[in-house]
């Protein structure tokens, strides 16, 4: 059976005929309006796998974060999408030639009543972004971009907008199509080392203070005094679990430590984690676990995810034993795993989004992250009213020492001594 002619009918006929929505392939009347418009189809899949072959083509050539990989997207759907019970769409756009332009993975979810659609990953994925072939990516002005949203939002079906945080504005020195729809600056950035290729005391000296280098040196001898110690790469069914316990265990002391809720506490996170660092079918995992072995024992750990020459910090835990804090292990195997890149050649190694101590004193650069929000019914107008006011009230506290100061009195999440991470792990 043909699929209807006009977008505005598509997906409610779709929806009541149940049509699967791997099969709604929305290819737009050429007026001299959609010619100007350098996409020819879209198509909306419920399942990734329907695009993994294509999905895995574009990551080698596009403008894509680790996050965004088709190796990070489909262990986090099967297990904490899974657990959440969210709702995901895969949205697919090629050219006449057949040939795909972009894939935008994106989450479904309901707020108060609003139906809006955000990038994939939520607070666990650092970068907010679609995949787009460079090229595309170029030709999408943003009148193009805000009319793809549009065209996107029909074929999905009651959709009341969408909310994308935490854009990068560019990538690889490409425009972010989507990005140029924001609203504003988002409340964070996220820090960035650019690695000279093999050279990586060259690296460290050109990115941290001569006082810093001392400190981390100091650091170490006293570090050095509590036994032998190894940078460790969980591989192995055995190491990946011991490394996946001791993160989560960490984490569990410090967040139970500062008195606020675990982020981490989840069990489908466990599964995450082993299974995105777990050999695929691909071969070479996204995720990759380290941990700083001390005598047998992971003391500080470090997960990450790699997509081409960048290398991007997700989370890090250490133990918070009073006397081996005071040596900093997680700042120790930081350093460490940033020279493992740098041999490796990798050319850029971030540390994600949030402001803190050990950001500032290891990166010299940033990566300036936007807000977008695209209403598309009077109720996602309203939504989006509040979620931007929302958003601007969070960026002016977190630019404030003191508004900040006072915002952690005044939650209760915090007390004397401790510091906000709610964006930083």
């Amino acid at each position: 059976m043909p699929p209807p002619k006009g977008p505005e009918t598509m997906p409610a006929l779709a929806e009541r005929a149940g049509t699967p929505a791997s099969a709604l392939n929305r290819t737009p009347d050429r007026s001299a309006g959609e010619r100007a418009r350098p996409w020819h189809s879209i198509t909306i899949s419920h399942d990734p796998a329907a695009l993994e072959a294509e999905w895995r083509s574009l990551e080698a050539s596009a403008l894509v974060t680790p996050y965004q990989a088709y190796g990070w997207i489909r262990p986090f759907v099967e297990t904490v999408g899974a657990a959440d019970a969210t709702e995901f769409r895969y949205v697919a756009l090629r050219d006449a030639a057949g040939r795909t332009l972009a894939i935008l993975p994106l989450a479904l979810t309901r707020r108060n009543g609003v139906r809006f659609g955000e990038f994939i990953g939520g607070k666990h994925a650092n970068y907010h972004m679609g995949l787009y072939a460079p090229d595309f990516a170029a030709a999408l002005d943003a009148a193009a971009a805000r009319a793809l949203l549009v065209e996107i939002g029909t074929a999905i079906g009651t959709l009341d907008g969408f909310i994308f945080v935490n854009q990068p504005r560019d990538w690889q020195g490409v425009p972010n199509p989507l990005a140029q729809l924001a609203a504003g600056p988002s409340p964070s950035g996220a820090y960035k080392l650019a690695l000279e290729r093999r050279d990586c005391e060259g690296t460290l000296r050109r990115s941290m203070s001569s006082h810093a280098r001392k400190k981390l040196k100091n650091k170490r001898n006293r570090f050095a005094s509590f036994g032998n110690s190894a940078l460790l790469k969980a591989e192995t069914p055995e190491d990946i679990e011991r490394v996946v316990d001791a993160f989560l265990n960490q984490k569990a002391a410090r967040f139970a430590s500062m008195g606020i809720p675990n982020p981490f506490a989840e069990p489908a996170l466990r599964d995450f984690l082993r299974q995105g660092a777990s050999r695929d079918r691909a071969g070479t995992p996204v995720l990759e676990l380290y941990a700083l072995n001390l005598d047998g024992r992971c003391v500080a750990t470090y997960v990450g995810a790699e997509q081409g020459l960048r290398f991007s910090g997700m989370a890090t835990s250490f133990e918070m034993d009073s006397e081996l804090a005071k040596s900093s292990p997680g700042e120790i195997l930081l350093v460490d795993l940033i020279k493992l890149k740098c041999r490796a050649g990798i050319e850029v190694f971030d540390l994600g989004v949030g402001e803190a101590r050990y950001k500032t004193t290891v990166c010299d650069d940033r990566d300036e992250l936007v807000d977008t929000f695209l209403p598309l019914t009077a109720k996602g107008h309203a939504f989006v009213l509040f979620s931007r006011a929302k958003r601007a009230a969070k960026r002016r506290i977190k630019s404030s020492p003191l508004a900040l100061k006072l915002a952690q009195r005044a939650s209760g999440w915090l007390s004397r001594n401790r510091t906000l991470v709610a964006d930083d792990d």
